[in-house]
C-alpha cells in the first residue's frame, strides 16, 4: 500500500470512527432527561494555570448543567498531568485550588458532584498497570492529541505523555464513568478507553464484566478563539480568566490587536483578530456576533472593545462575587476538596478490588 493509500485509510478509519461515535451520543442525549440517574459522568481539567471563559463555555458550563439534570458528575483535577510536559511543579496549589473556586462560582456543587485530585487516589493510579498490558505501543504513538501536546510543548516525548490516554482511561473506568463529556480533538481518548474496558472484559471478566465502554458526549460548544485570533489558552496570554478583575480583564481587551480598517465586519477569516472580540461578546451576551458588528458600525475598533469589555464584566461579575465570597474561607474549599478525594479513594479501592479479583491476584 502505498502512503497516499495508507493516508487515505487513515482518514476513513476516524472519519467512521467519529461517526459511530456522534451516533451513540445523540443516542445517550435523548436518553439523559429521561432517566438521568443511569448515567455517570467524569470530565476534568489540568492545573496548569486560572481557568478561562474557553473552558467556562467549552466544558464548565455543560458540566453545571448536566449536574443539575440529575446525572451523577465527577470532576478530576488532573494534577499529576501537569508533568506530562512541564518540568515544574511551582503553583500547583495555589491552582489546584483556583479551579475548586471556579468550579464552585460557576454553579458546581459538591454535595451533587465529586472534585479530587489524582495524586491523592492510589487505588486509580494503580489501575495504569493493568490497563497498559491492555495496549500496544503502536496504539499509543498513533494518538494524534499525544503528538500534538508533544509538538506543543517542545519537549522531548517522555513516558508519562506517550502513555497519558491510558490514565485517562483509568480516571473515566474507576469510578465507572459510561459518559464523557468532550470535544472532537479528544475522542482518540475516549476510543483508547472503550478499547481498554472491552480487552479486560474479554480477558479477565467475560462472565461478569467489570467496566462499562464509556460513550462521548460530543460538545457542539464553537472553539472560542483567544483575543488575538488564535486558540484561547493560558500560554498565549490572549485569555480573559474567570477570577481577573474588571481592571485586568478592561487592560487586557484594551490592548488586543486589531486592524486597520474602520467598519467593524465579521469576517473569522479575513479579520480574525477582530471577530474574535466579536464572538467574544456574542457568547457572553447570547447575541449574534455579526448582529453586534452591524450595530458597531464605523464607530471603530475602539467602540468594539468598549462593548467587549462592558459585556464580558457584566457577564462575569456574579462570578467573581461568588468566588470573592468563597475565598473568604479558603479552610471549607481545602475541605471540599478533601471530601472529593475521601470518596474517589473509597470508589477507587472498590473498584481496585474488583479488577485484581477478576484477575486473581487476591490472595
Amino acid at each position: 500500500m502505498g502512503s497516499e493509500q495508507r493516508v487515505t485509510a487513515a482518514g476513513n478509519e476516524i472519519s467512521d470512527s467519529f461517526r459511530a461515535a456522534k451516533k451513540r451520543s445523540n443516542a445517550i442525549e435523548a436518553k439523559l432527561d429521561a432517566n438521568p440517574g443511569q448515567f455517570t459522568m467524569l470530565t476534568g481539567d489540568r492545573p496548569t494555570g486560572r481557568l478561562h471563559l474557553g473552558h467556562y463555555f467549552g466544558s464548565i458550563k455543560s458540566r453545571v448543567e448536566m449536574q443539575n439534570r440529575g446525572v451523577h458528575t465527577n470532576i478530576i483535577i488532573a494534577d499529576y498531568q501537569v508533568i506530562t510536559d512541564r518540568d515544574t511543579t511551582e503553583h500547583i496549589r495555589d491552582n489546584v485550588l483556583g479551579m475548586v473556586l471556579d468550579y464552585m462560582a460557576a454553579g458546581i456543587d459538591p454535595s451533587r458532584t465529586m472534585i479530587f485530585t489524582h495524586s491523592a487516589v492510589p487505588s486509580e493510579n494503580q489501575l495504569m498497570l493493568p490497563f497498559l498490558s491492555l495496549v500496544t505501543e503502536a496504539e499509543l504513538h498513533r494518538n494524534p492529541t499525544v503528538k500534538s501536546e508533544m509538538e506543543a510543548s517542545g519537549h522531548a516525548l517522555t513516558g508519562l505523555l506517550l502513555t497519558y490516554p491510558v490514565h485517562q482511561a483509568c480516571d473515566i473506568l474507576f469510578c465507572k464513568a459510561n459518559v464523557v463529556p468532550i470535544g472532537k480533538d479528544n475522542l482518540p481518548h475516549v476510543e483508547l478507553t472503550r478499547t481498554i474496558a472491552r480487552r479486560f472484559n474479554e480477558r479477565y471478566a467475560s462472565k461478569d464484566p467489570v467496566f462499562p465502554e464509556p460513550a462521548a458526549i460530543l460538545s457542539d460548544a464553537p472553539e472560542i478563539p483567544g483575543l488575538d485570533g488564535r486558540k484561547m489558552s493560558k500560554s498565549y496570554g490572549n485569555s480573559i480568566m474567570l477570577g481577573a478583575t474588571a481592571e485586568e480583564t478592561a487592560k487586557l481587551i484594551k490592548k488586543s490587536p486589531t486592524d486597520s480598517e474602520r467598519r467593524i465586519t465579521f469576517d473569522p477569516v479575513n479579520r480574525p483578530q477582530v471577530s474574535a472580540l466579536l464572538t467574544t461578546a456574542g457568547l457572553v451576551t447570547g447575541r449574534d456576533p455579526a448582529e453586534i458588528a452591524e450595530e458597531i458600525g464605523d464607530a471603530g475598533s475602539g467602540a468594539l472593545k468598549q462593548y467587549v469589555t462592558k459585556s464580558v464584566n457584566d457577564f462575569l461579575a456574579p462570578h467573581r462575587e461568588r468566588r470573592a465570597e468563597l475565598a473568604r474561607d479558603m479552610d471549607s474549599v481545602r475541605d471540599v476538596l478533601a471530601d472529593g478525594n475521601k470518596r474517589a479513594r473509597a470508589i477507587a479501592e472498590r473498584t481496585l478490588d474488583e479488577v485484581r479479583s477478576a484477575m486473581g491476584m487476591q490472595y
